[in-house]
């Protein structure tokens, strides 16, 4: 495996920055973190169902971030982490959003926001949801069935009989950009995507099989396109639950291009030049992928250069 060129990678995966240090020394640390939290300058991000509170300014989209003694005070606590001012943050979930709040604050949740958002609100929103879903899905121990309790902040759970401990879930996933001998792309579509959605095919990393394989099988699984060559690109948290997707560019065998979708995962399947894509974009025919996904910037890799401004995100 190949590792695409630094200055060749998608410089801005949405669901892929940060500007917090998580700061893990601190998470089992239990005066500390009493002590962070009501702290003046500490900032507290209530979640609720995957969504927090926003704000439209004219410098772009913002968090509503409340100081820990405006923050409810039921719900469970996690930490995220510091910044370079020594301010920490945590996140605060419950069962629903606080009570409306002054202002123009309104619930978002990352997939319409979170290409709008600052690195560091970007960072905080990813780590807070992520957690979020996996306590909701992790109230009872795998080993014995009794139930688990928060621990280490928020990035644990320990069962309260057999001491067990569980960590937060991510499940690899590959997604890849393939081409052919004639630099044409391959692109799929699910039948309950909207009309004229088209991206790049993905799957999950399967147990004892690594990420190059994974590449290579779902390739020929979905798609009945035989890979030659893969390259690595960048990765980017997928929080939908719980995803890490593996970014991959790709080489089609050249005895091996024949499409033959499986029916399941893919409804169809087709190879496109640019001028393809470019014309079927314009038409209104073709949607490209969701801004927010590294399948976007996968496309763009391929194609030279952010996509026509015709082209819905």
């Amino acid at each position: 495996m190949s590792t695409v060129p630094e200055t060749d990678r998608p410089l801005h995966l949405a669901l892929a920055r940060a500007g917090v240090d998580r700061a893990a020394q601190h998470r089992f640390d239990e005066p500390w973190l009493a002590a962070a939290w009501s702290h003046p300058t500490t900032k507290v991000l209530p979640i609720a169902g995957g969504e927090a509170f926003v704000v439209d300014t004219g410098a772009g989209t913002e968090l509503v971030l409340l100081p820990s003694f405006e923050a409810p005070q039921t719900g469970d606590r996690y930490f995220l982490g510091t910044d370079e001012d020594g301010v920490s943050y945590f996140a605060l979930a419950g069962e629903s959003l606080p009570g409306r709040l002054d202002g123009d604050a309104r619930p978002a949740g990352l997939r319409e926001v979170g290409g709008l958002l600052s690195d560091r609100d970007a960072g905080l929103l990813v780590h807070a949801v992520a957690l979020e879903h996996w306590h909701r899905l992790h109230s009872f121990c795998s080993r014995c069935g009794h139930p688990t309790e928060k621990a280490g902040a928020g990035h644990v759970r320990r069962c309260t009989s057999c001491a067990a401990e569980h960590y937060p879930r991510t499940d690899p996933a590959v997604i890849m950009m393939i081409t052919d001998e004639e630099d044409r792309c391959l692109l799929g579509r699910q039948a309950l995507w909207p009309e004229g959605r088209w991206s790049t095919l993905a799957g999950f990393v399967e147990p004892g099989e690594s990420i190059e394989q994974a590449v290579v099988r779902e390739v020929f699984e979905e798609a009945g396109v035989r890979v030659a060559e893969v390259s690595y690109v960048a990765s980017q948290p997928w929080p939908f639950p719980s995803s890490l997707m593996l970014g991959f560019m790709g080489k089609a065998d050249p005895a091996g291009t024949e499409i033959t979708v499986d029916g399941e995962e893919l409804a169809e399947a087709r190879w496109f030049s640019r001028e393809e894509l470019k014309a079927g974009m314009a038409a209104g025919e073709i949607l490209p992928p969701s801004g927010i996904s590294i399948a976007r910037h996968l496309v763009e890799l391929w194609y030279g250069g952010p996509l026509p401004s015709a082209a819905r995100w």
